[in-house]
């Protein structure tokens, strides 16, 4: 009798195997990741959606906001953890303006970061504004997931805050919901919008929701990998939780080593290699014939003062 496989033999997978969960009622955990070990190590744990999201701006790369994130960047960091992945689906952001300025411009992108990049699926945002992208996007075959509530490649125009407060904004953050679902998108992302509301419209709605700062009435959560492996000293938001504190970890580490090279005891015995002391005499024996033949023959060889 065969064995099953192992997840690291299974086959990867797909927005099928996500629709599968969700109409088990099975909770889908979601993480972003943003190169090949970090992937690898994701994947062999078993997490079912990874999500190369453009946060890799801020959280990798330093930029201030998710806005200068540009197209190559995100196809870099796709491949990556595409190239570290063998089960989970691979979802890529699309970054700013990279859509909904034309359709074929939306769909150009979208099918790069599939075909080039590797991804299973696109993440773009907004609801009733992107439902015509998203419907374009879908019809040529590509797997969609939206993002509404805070969006934020919006963060000039709604702040980063809770949205769908009032009457109205909630009325919205439904109605941009119900917008992405009727586009085609297999998942949609509430991100930091009222638990409650977050709840009633998983209710409403047929495909999974993914919540960040939504409260656990959604189908899944996704978390910032770094959130969740306390990667940050400066700031953790509210909706994330650490299951590790990897940045006093790796600072400790760091500061061991650099004592360790200071004092000298940095490589010891056990990380060096040692040769045949005969012959490394005779490697180093220079008779007097020899000494002015390699000291000729260094002439030609430019030194670091020289350079």
């Amino acid at each position: 009798m065969s064995q099953p496989p192992s997840p690291q033999q299974a086959a990867r997978m797909t927005i099928a195997s996500i629709a599968r969960m969700y109409a088990k009622g099975e909770r889908i955990a979601m993480l972003t990741a943003y190169d090949y070990p970090t992937a690898r190590t994701l994947d062999d744990a078993g997490i079912p959606m990874l999500l190369v999201g453009d946060t890799l701006g801020q959280v990798i790369l330093g930029y201030d906001t998710t806005v200068r994130v540009t197209m190559a960047e995100m196809l870099h960091h796709t491949k990556a953890v595409v190239r570290g992945t063998r089960h989970a689906l691979v979802v890529a952001d699309m970054p700013f303006l990279s859509y909904g300025v034309t359709p074929e411009a939306s769909l150009e992108n979208a099918g790069l970061l599939m075909s080039e990049g590797g991804a299973v699926a696109i993440k773009l945002e907004g609801g009733e504004r992107s439902a015509r992208t998203i419907e374009t996007i879908v019809r040529a075959g590509i797997p969609v997931m939206g993002h509404i509530g805070l969006t934020p490649q919006s963060v000039h125009q709604l702040g980063l805050r809770v949205q769908g407060k009032s009457r109205d904004a909630g009325r919205q953050v439904i109605a941009d919901a119900v917008a992405v679902e009727q586009a085609g998108a297999f998942a949609v992302v509430l991100e930091l919008v009222p638990e409650q509301l977050a709840a009633a419209i998983t209710e409403r709605l047929h495909i999974p929701t993914i919540g960040i700062g939504a409260g656990a009435g959604c189908s899944g959560q996704v978390q910032v990998v770094t959130d969740l492996l306390g990667m940050s000293a400066e700031f953790t938001p509210k909706h994330a939780r650490h299951y590790a504190e990897l940045y006093s970890i790796i600072k400790s580490a760091a500061e061991a080593y650099q004592a360790d090279v200071t004092a000298g005891v940095f490589p010891g015995a056990e990380q060096s290699t040692r040769m045949d002391d005969a012959i490394l005499e005779e490697i180093l024996a220079q008779t007097p014939v020899e000494r002015p033949q390699m000291v000729e023959a260094s002439r030609g060889i430019p030194l670091d003062r020289d350079l």
